[in-house]
């Protein structure tokens, strides 16, 4: 939960979490590491939202929490209206990796190790056609 916490502290507010990895692997855990860091006064209200598909928690920014394990693919996501929280504060989605979403995103792969340890791999991704902006050399 440290590594969520102090990732979620640099947070702008606009960013989009994908999380991956096999059921218990620790994606809510990390969600809620997320919710610390963005300033959520009761991290114990974060849950998974397997049946609801969506939680929302108002904190420094709002945090759009989705849950897509019982989503057959694109269509369902796009019909709970996904694409309008973009933006709007942070998105976090667990089982992102059943579908392909085609926007710059945080990735984080979850993976069970022994002795309940995790091993956790953070990489962002970017859209196919997607131009990083080149940095300014210092002058």
């Amino acid at each position: 939960m440290a590594i969520a916490r102090e990732l979620a502290g640099g947070f702008k507010g606009d960013e989009t979490v994908f999380l991956i990895g096999d059921l218990g692997a620790g994606k809510t855990v990390f969600t809620k590491g997320l919710a610390a860091g963005l300033g959520l006064k009761d991290i114990h209200q974060v849950c998974s939202p397997t049946f609801t598909l969506m939680n929302v928690y108002q904190a420094r920014v709002p945090i759009y929490h989705f849950d897509l394990y019982r989503l057959a693919g694109s269509d369902d996501v796009l019909n709970l209206g996904f694409e309008d929280y973009l933006g709007e504060g942070v998105v976090v989605v667990e089982w992102a990796e059943t579908i392909e979403f085609p926007i710059e995103a945080i990735r984080v792969v979850l993976t069970a190790e022994a002795d309940e340890r995790r091993r956790i791999e953070i990489t962002r991704t970017y859209p196919r056609n997607f131009h990083r902006p080149k940095e300014k050399k210092p002058e």
